[in-house]
């Protein structure tokens, strides 16, 4: 005799929770390989092997390739909202939360929790920067994105009255987004623990040249 259809109602969700911390659980794995390995060279055979799952499982989750690596690049995406754009929302607007954001940025770059190999979405912009496609326009808009909002926080900053008014608040975002490179590269690449400390003392310095207008 068939279950009552309240007791199959009730089933359902303990099903549907399992396959969300098993997918979520490959993504883990997948997004930790891919810091390392590179996101083009990421595999369902390295998944697979990393995780203890067979193949045919990674597929039940992820029917291709692509598909995978849309997940892990949106994984990578979410990780990064949430450990520095949401902490650093929770400051007051204008120079508090810009200099917040970029604390936050720097402790992601540092530590990279769960990408051992390094930030994946600046590995990323550089692999895919002359590779067409979805991924290719997935990081793109990724990246405008936060450019906006880190223009938007010193834009906030100017009408505040903490930022001289004449500022040009793209130029002071390309300012930090190449202190936040720099960084990464002396941090990665050179090992050189002492990459953040500098950055947030020329980070100092290019604020300082937004506090008074410059004479004319």
């Amino acid at each position: 005799m068939d279950e009552p259809f309240s007791l199959r109602k009730e089933a359902l969700p303990t099903a549907v929770r399992k396959g969300e911390k098993t997918r979520e659980a490959i993504l883990a794995d997948a997004l930790a390989l891919a810091s390392q390995i590179g996101l083009e060279a990421l595999s369902f055979g390295d998944v697979a092997q990393r995780s203890g799952l067979s193949k045919s499982g990674l597929f039940a989750h992820f029917g291709s390739k692509d598909e995978l690596q849309r997940a892990v690049l949106h994984r990578a995406q979410t990780l990064f909202r949430e450990r520095v754009l949401a902490p650093a929302q929770e400051h007051p607007a204008g120079l508090a939360r810009l200099r917040a954001f970029f604390d936050f940025w720097l402790a992601w770059i540092d530590e990279c929790g769960e990408m051992p190999g390094g930030c994946l979405l600046l590995s990323a912009a550089s692999e895919y920067d002359d590779r067409p496609g979805e991924l290719h326009d997935a990081l793109a808009q990724g990246h405008r994105e936060l450019r906006g909002a880190l223009a938007k926080v010193v834009r906030t900053a100017i009408e505040a009255g903490e930022l001289a008014p004449n500022s040009d608040p793209w130029q002071l975002t390309f300012d930090v987004l190449g202190l936040v490179l720099a960084a990464w590269h002396e941090r990665r690449l050179l090992d050189d623990r002492r990459a953040m400390e500098r950055a947030r003392r020329s980070f100092d310095r290019a604020l300082a040249s937004y506090l008074t207008v410059p004479a004319h």
